[in-house]
């Protein structure tokens, strides 16, 4: 019965204190954006619509899927986009046809196929934003400062319960 007890006060301490990192903003996340959706970097895709509707931060993964015998994936600048020029290539992505490539910078990044498909389409121009800064916390009198001082009393409330858990015998520390 005292195990039971102490699985169940353990699990509530890890829910409660799971809660309060993601309510507190602690944790952000990344994103992996399969380029062209699910027929992946391919002729025929307009990869202007498919990038129009994303919201690409910082961080995020590009995930390239593409024929290796046939496509390739380079990185290039403006003026290589516009031209479908490879020459002088940022960087070649193309590894195996499963490809990621992650976006550490905010700015505009250009990518090609450098095997003559660019003439088809298969040119993508991703435009990298900044990740916002996490939601506060909402509070009841509007301040900014209390909803960093809700995370603090949400801490100190997970440290009590593992405290009295721990004086109950639930916990062997």
């Amino acid at each position: 019965m005292e195990s039971r007890l102490a699985i169940r006060a353990i699990m509530a301490a890890v829910a409660v204190a799971a809660v309060i990192v993601v309510s507190c903003g602690v944790v952000s996340a990344v994103s992996r954006h399969k380029v062209g959706g699910p027929l992946g970097w391919t002729p025929g895709i307009n990869f202007t619509e498919w990038a129009s509707d994303k919201h690409i931060y910082a961080g995020d993964w590009l995930y390239f899927v593409f024929d290796k015998n046939a496509h390739d994936v380079l990185e290039v600048n403006e003026t290589g986009y516009e031209a479908c020029s490879g020459q002088g290539f940022i960087t070649n992505i193309t590894r195996g046809g499963r490809d990621v490539y992650q976006l550490n910078e905010t700015k505009t990044y250009y990518f090609i196929c450098g095997k003559g498909y660019c003439w088809q389409g298969m040119k993508l121009a991703v435009n990298v934003l900044e990740l916002p800064p996490p939601a506060p916390a909402p509070s009841s009198s509007g301040s900014s400062g209390s909803a960093n001082l809700l995370c603090w009393r949400s801490r100190i409330g997970v440290a009590l319960v593992v405290l009295v858990s721990w004086v109950f015998g639930a916990i062997n520390l």
